[in-house]
């Protein structure tokens, strides 16, 4: 069993930073490809970002060029930088290892004046 556990979210003026981290229970993060999703309210869950063992990385198109997915193996954590933030990146953010079933328990991001 694999426990997940964000932290970082908050609320932010549009514009503005945050980064979020996902910890992750066990030894054997560093052969997980890791994932951020986001649920904004009555919407579907969305990739956010991916990140792979080679940290080769993708993104949703909506963050592409302000969200940065980085990982430290030795600290079994994943990260989501970020900038620019906009209303609509409103959301719960939820880690992910793909490929399996476990999900953390989501952190509610806020982006407003």
């Amino acid at each position: 069993q694999v426990q997940l556990v964000e932290s970082g979210g908050g609320l932010v003026q549009p514009g503005g930073s945050l980064r979020l981290s996902c910890a992750a229970s066990g030894s054997m993060f560093s052969i997980y490809n890791m994932g951020w999703y986001r649920q904004a309210p009555g919407k579907e869950r969305e990739l956010v970002a991916v990140i792979s063992v080679g940290s080769r990385t993708n993104y949703g198109d909506s963050v592409k060029g302000r969200f940065t997915i980085s990982r430290d193996n030795a600290k079994n954590t994943v990260y989501l930088q970020m900038n620019s933030l906009k209303s609509e990146d409103t959301a719960v953010y939820y880690c992910h290892i793909e490929g399996m079933t476990y999900w953390g328990k989501g952190t509610l991001v806020t982006v407003s004046s």
